[in-house]
């Protein structure tokens, strides 16, 4: 597997991590879970499988983000690791900047989908609700780890929010959607939220899947310049068409075969 290729399934965490939507969960259950970090034995067990990504008002505007990676773990290697873990090696303690926006929205005008055909569940947040600019953050997230000349565009599928296309050259393409969300609020100024997404890379001879769980804490201190940090996990578990899904579950049933944790910052792009 080439280089490029690598990166793409290294970074796909870091991308994820905009796409959170936001309900509520039984208070202490995230939290909990990442105070066992790296002692994950399964994937996240969340309520929600459709909607959109909904933010607390404090992340309306313009930020610039800074995405740390800390520490990565393998924790069924040496008999499996994902492909692009090595390569990632080059980015512990490396900032990677990148810009993103965060605007209002009314939701009663989005479409919904739902991949699994369930009720769907009603915010009962005011709108407008605050939403993630999907199409502006992914290009500048994929821009920043993959470089702008391989990028060709990243869309948005209008028939699901959650659903992004980033169109790379030479005809590859990594779609990534949504499959199952939570969230936490635990005071004002802080919530957690975890997300379940299937990954899919496309070449003209090979397609490579995964499921990425991503668990991230933020905590936003108002002065005395606004600002957002965050603690950020992201677990890769194979896909059963992985061909060593089957040596996976004869060890541990449904358990990250990588685990990456970033340290994220976010600060107010400065006024024009």
């Amino acid at each position: 597997m080439n280089s490029l290729v690598s990166k793409i399934l290294a970074c796909v965490g870091a991308i994820a991590i905009w796409w959170m939507a936001a309900q509520s969960a039984v208070a202490g259950v995230l939290s909990d879970r990442i105070d066992r970090y790296p002692n994950w034995d399964t994937q996240a067990q969340v309520r929600l499988h459709e909607g959109e990504l909904t933010y607390p008002e404090w992340f309306r505007g313009r930020w610039i983000a800074t995405s740390t990676l800390i520490e990565q773990i393998a924790p069924l290697a040496p008999e499996i690791v994902t492909p692009g873990f090595e390569s990632n090696r080059q980015y512990i303690n490396k900032p990677i900047e990148f810009t993103v926006q965060f605007v209002p929205i009314d939701l009663a005008k989005v479409a919904k989908f739902s991949p699994l055909n369930l009720p769907r569940l009603k915010s009962s947040l005011p709108e407008p609700q605050i939403v993630a600019d999907r199409a502006f953050n992914g290009l500048n997230i994929a821009t920043a780890y993959l470089g702008a000349s391989n990028i060709e565009s990243v869309k948005i599928d209008p028939q699901n929010p959650t659903k992004q296309i980033t169109q790379l050259t030479q005809d590859r393409e990594l779609e990534a959607f949504v499959t199952g969300f939570d969230l936490e609020n635990l005071n004002p100024h802080r919530f957690i939220s975890t997300e379940l997404s299937q990954q899919i890379f496309r070449t003209s001879s090979t397609i490579y899947l995964n499921t990425v769980e991503t668990t991230t804490s933020y905590q936003f201190s108002p002065t005395p310049t606004p600002s957002i940090t965050a603690t950020q996990i992201s677990a890769i578990y194979l896909s059963p068409q992985d061909p060593d899904y089957f040596r996976s579950i004869g060890k541990l049933q449904n358990h990250p075969v990588a685990l990456y944790k970033y340290r994220l910052n976010l600060v107010p792009t400065p006024r024009v």
